[in-house]
């Protein structure tokens, strides 16, 4: 669960932790249960293949799977949570696609990996390796009877139990960089993200001009390069502009221009016949395609601005966004004349040769400030705040708050959905 999904700041861990101390053991597991219950039903699995898409990439926590301070024992509710949505998606004949979308100590340092820190630890530690290799290979277990340097020893791993699924790799720098792959592992699919500036608030809007679609392509080119050479298959796992709110100004322009990207881009896809999963489905606003009602992003269906859990959090929301935290599309307007002074102080003490030694480099001195600053320590004080609203819910509370993200009670983004079911080859 990211930040920007549902509205809460920093990472998941440190959500769930303040959410058990505010509600208590009993009403913690039933709110989520229910929530994750609500999120995606029968309804949704029916929706997204009205789309004309056959094919859902379930992102998932390590956590559900393993306890950090446990990490030997594989829970046996996180394959219950999966066989749920892989049931309801093999009925309305979608393929299922497992996205471990965090790792222990951080496959990246970004907010999404759910580690609360700014490094990837993961890449630094064999025992945390090893614990993510044992979490796949029982998986692969589980899963290998439905016929629906680390990657090397996880994929040998993984094929001693398992040698018919197809594996998804991601490339480095935020699936962006194949220069470290060496050689094509067998019945493997290499993946990448092709997220385009111009579709967020800190890009130039997009108009549609030779240079944009130049500008597109060649992103797209480079991301590919290696796939190309190898002649294996490629599949964009990511991507998507972010959408303005209702209460921006000028909000239906850019969004009509974010539409515009968007359409672009599925169509060089559709040129070269490459595969992709649109990030993502559902969200309070911001990017899915049904919505809830905050930062709007790239999602199929949103929450309603009128819905039970908008209007509790509504205050929470607007000071989140007031605050710029989430790194995931935010607006600056409040807060730059904040940390500029900062960035610009340091860039005049730290060497300039030294300022990009931090990995991942192209984050600059400004990203890994706001990246500790911001995403870190302010989000993870604000959780609590967070937390807060739900003190004292009932059950019944609890329930309607979990709700909101029924699709039933959810909106649709027409705009985004009438673009993929053209591309789907659907008539309205």
């Amino acid at each position: 669960m990211e930040n920007f999904i549902t509205g809460f700041p920093g990472h998941e861990h440190e959500l769930r932790a303040a959410m058990l101390e505010v509600l208590g053991k009993e009403k913690y597991e039933y709110f989520f249960e229910r929530f994750l219950d609500y999120f995606f039903t029968a309804a949704d699995a029916k929706f997204f293949a009205s789309v004309g898409l056959n094919c859902i990439r379930i992102p998932v926590n390590h956590r559900y799977f393993m306890d950090d301070m446990n990490p030997s024992v594989i829970k046996p509710e996180g394959f219950k949570l999966v066989d749920r949505i892989v049931d309801l998606c093999a009925a309305e004949g979608i393929y299922t696609i497992l996205d471990m979308h965090s790792f222990p100590g951080g496959q990246n340092g970004g907010w999404h990996s759910d580690s609360g820190l700014h490094r990837a630890t993961f890449w630094e530690f064999k025992d945390l390796q090893d614990r993510a290799t044992h979490m796949w290979v029982e998986i692969a277990k589980y899963y290998a009877s439905n016929t629906w340097t680390w990657y090397r020893q996880v994929e040998k791993a993984i094929r001693e139990v398992d040698p018919d699924h197809i594996l998804f790799l991601d490339g480095n720098t935020y699936s962006m960089d194949f220069t470290g792959f060496k050689e094509v592992l067998p019945n493997c699919v290499y993946s990448i993200h092709d997220y385009a500036t111009m579709g967020f608030p800190a890009g130039e809007p997009y108009k549609g001009t030779n240079e944009q679609k130049d500008t597109l392509r060649r992103s797209y080119e480079r991301k590919v390069e290696f796939m190309r050479k190898h002649k294996v298959p490629i599949w964009n796992g990511e991507f998507g502009p972010v959408y303005a709110s209702p209460d921006q100004a000028n909000h239906e322009q850019i969004n009509q221009q974010r539409y515009n990207l968007l359409g672009e881009q599925l169509s060089i896809y559709k040129q070269d016949q490459i595969h992709w999963s649109i990030w993502l489905y559902k969200d309070i606003g911001f990017q899915g395609t049904t919505k809830p009602s905050a930062p709007q992003a790239h999602r199929m269906v949103y929450t309603n601005p009128d819905s039970a859990y908008m209007r509790l959090l509504q205050p929470f929301f607007a000071k989140k966004k007031r605050l710029g935290l989430d790194k995931w599309g935010r607006d600056d307007t409040h807060v730059k004349h904040i940390y500029e002074p900062l960035i610009q102080h340091l860039k005049e003490e730290i060497p300039e040769k030294f300022q990009r030694r931090r990995y991942p480099q192209h984050w600059g001195l400004e990203g890994h400030v706001h990246r500790v600053i911001r995403e870190m320590l302010v989000s993870e004080l604000l959780t609590y705040e967070y937390a807060s609203y739900f003190e004292g819910k009932s059950m019944e509370e609890l329930d309607e708050l979990a709700a909101s993200f029924k699709l039933e009670n959810c909106l649709r983004r027409d705009g985004l959905n009438e673009i993929l079911q053209a591309d789907a080859g659907i008539s309205k």
